[in-house]
């Protein structure tokens, strides 16, 4: 399976359970690795055979400037479902992390996958 990816996706967003996260919108970071419905693109050399990632992008940002989460594990969830319902992706997995949010970590996320991928 060929797999477009995007690394540091960073978008703020109102996430969190506890009242003083949910104050202010906090930047977290998303990296997505999507699998391709198939080797099209890699012939055709045409962004309609693709899935554009650019245009992923801003869907995921309009969908967290929307809806907002308690649990990052949620929001994982539904930036998967997006992707797959969406842009017709098998397979997609979805990492987000929160930035700074305990002291003396640097980094807290949940990785989730979703679909079928090929063996």
């Amino acid at each position: 399976m060929d797999i477009i990816f995007l690394r540091e996706v960073r978008v703020d967003t109102v996430i969190g359970v506890y009242e003083w996260e949910r104050r202010a919108p906090q930047t977290i970071e998303l990296d997505l690795d999507i699998g391709i419905p198939s080797e099209q693109p890699c012939h055709s050399d045409d962004i309609g055979d693709t899935i554009h990632y650019g245009v992923v992008v801003e869907r995921v940002r309009a969908l967290l400037a929307a809806e907002h989460f308690l649990l990052i594990e949620a929001l994982a969830e539904r930036i998967a479902r997006l992707v797959r319902e969406e842009f017709g992706a098998p397979w997609v997995k979805v990492a987000v992390t929160k930035l700074g949010i305990l002291p003396g970590v640097k980094r807290v996320g949940v990785m989730i996958e979703r679909g079928h991928r090929p063996r």
